[in-house]
């Protein structure tokens, strides 16, 4: 199995039930030909740098999975059909992969998430204090370096 990343725009004015039922779409076809999904980030609206078929926002969102190529070709087929989604791109990463090391990382990240929200419940202002503590310590003036006036003088002829 191989991993990939497919990274698509959509329209920025679908509501959000479209935009998910899109992207249970894709994980169905992922998990009906036996492959695995690792991720799905919702990057949001943004402002494209170029307009791409008249549209100046778009909605973007990234699907990281471990499959094989007739995967990747079908869900292509899928986003070329529908005319709610402006632009894709799969890519493919390096290595191969199994779907134990996917669970796996799946498992990793959700543990890392759920001990991050706890955290931030927990010492959400002591970390703001030790941030902003931690920056003004950082912050020292640059030195002044004392200059010639023979040196200021002669640059310019």
């Amino acid at each position: 199995m191989q991993r990939y990343d497919v990274i698509a725009i959509v329209l920025a004015n679908l509501s959000d039930e479209d935009i998910t039922a899109l992207i249970e779409r894709s994980q169905k076809i992922i998990t009906d030909r036996k492959g695995v999904v690792a991720k799905i980030d919702k990057w949001g609206k943004r402002h494209l740098a170029y307009e791409i078929k008249k549209q100046k926002d778009g909605y973007y969102f990234l699907i990281d999975f471990s499959g094989n190529g007739a995967i990747v070709a079908e869900i292509e087929r899928n986003y070329k059909i529908d005319d709610r989604i402006l632009k894709f791109m799969t890519v493919k990463k390096e290595g191969a992969t199994t779907p134990e090391g996917i669970e796996q990382e799946i498992a990793a990240a959700e543990a890392k998430r759920t001990q991050a929200k706890a955290e931030g419940e927990a010492g959400a202002e002591g970390r703001i204090v030790h941030q902003i503590e931690k920056a003004s310590g950082e912050m020292k003036p640059l030195p002044k370096k004392p200059y010639n006036k023979e040196e200021i003088s002669t640059r310019g002829e």
